[in-house]
């Protein structure tokens, strides 16, 4: 959670940051980097809650991500989306959540004009993109923030370091089918900095999209792993994605490439960083 403090008009803007932490670990990372901590977590809506009251602004990037309980992940964030909704309403204040880019098109990279198809408690995330867009008609600034699937750099640990683990588990770097469908990513101080510039310029009800690169085919994320690792490079056939690459097979084999002309041009972001094969080449994963 992020709390905006205005200081002087001669002084350059400034953001106190409060993050939620639900381990001493978490704590202790929020608090080197300079930020407060709350401690908590999705299901204490009551510290959410307390925590919304008390911010300018609100930027939520939480999610349990339990691949093994999927219903219950859902639930859990459109609750906290609920809530800080709730709080936020008729304050005008800035509310930022974070989304994704998967199943928004068919045929072409998904833009930023494409509507979310998830409504309700049982799609995926909640549908909480359009529960927090709702929230404009109740006087919420909310601003939907759809990450590319791989946020990739040092420390990542999402979809590539599983793909990489993966590929070391089963001493090949396997990828689906043929290998065309793209995933779009981004390097992380890229999509840090665009969560910032949403903060402060992203009109209400916008739909950003933290994209660097449109689309990077599986079969180069799959040979870069392999080079990474000194590990042979297969094709795994359609039928056999599930049981070689477990519940992120879905994923891989799924095409998730985005433009993002219309956030660009709206905030005057420029990506800057290493791409996601020359991240993968020049060590990123090969340390987790």
């Amino acid at each position: 959670m992020d709390r905006l403090r205005r200081g002087r008009r001669t002084a350059r803007r400034r953001h106190e940051v409060t993050g939620l932490a639900r381990s001493d670990a978490s704590a202790a990372a929020i608090e080197a980097k300079g930020a407060r901590v709350r401690r908590g977590d999705l299901d204490d809506l009551d510290g959410i809650r307390r925590g919304a009251d008390d911010a300018e602004a609100v930027v939520h990037l939480a999610n349990k991500h339990d691949w093994a309980d999927l219903a219950a992940s859902n639930a859990a964030e459109r609750a906290a989306v609920q809530t800080i909704g709730d709080a936020l309403a008729g304050s005008g204040r800035p509310f930022l959540l974070a989304s994704g880019v998967a199943a928004l098109a068919q045929g072409r990279p998904a833009a930023e004009h494409d509507a979310s198809p998830f409504h309700g408690p049982d799609s995926p995330r909640g549908g909480t993109e359009n529960l927090g867009l709702e929230f404009v008609d109740r006087g919420v600034h909310t601003v939907s923030l759809r990450f590319a699937p791989s946020v990739h750099g040092a420390r990542d640990h999402g979809f590539i370091a599983v793909l990489a683990a993966i590929a070391r588990q089963k001493g090949v770097s396997g990828y689906p089918g043929d290998g065309t469908n793209r995933w779009s990513a981004v390097h992380r101080h890229d999509a840090a900095r665009l969560v910032t510039l949403g903060l402060q310029k992203a009109p209400a009800g916008s739909r950003l999209h933290v994209v660097a690169e449109e689309g990077v085919a599986t079969r180069e994320i799959a040979q870069a792993i392999g080079r990474a690792f000194d590990l042979p490079v297969a094709p795994i056939a359609p039928d056999d994605v599930p049981g070689h690459f477990g519940w992120i097979g879905a994923f891989f084999a799924m095409d998730m490439s985005a433009t993002s002309t219309v956030t660009r041009e709206l905030l005057g972001w420029t990506p800057t960083g290493p791409t996601l094969v020359e991240d993968i080449d020049a060590g990123a994963y090969s340390t987790q």
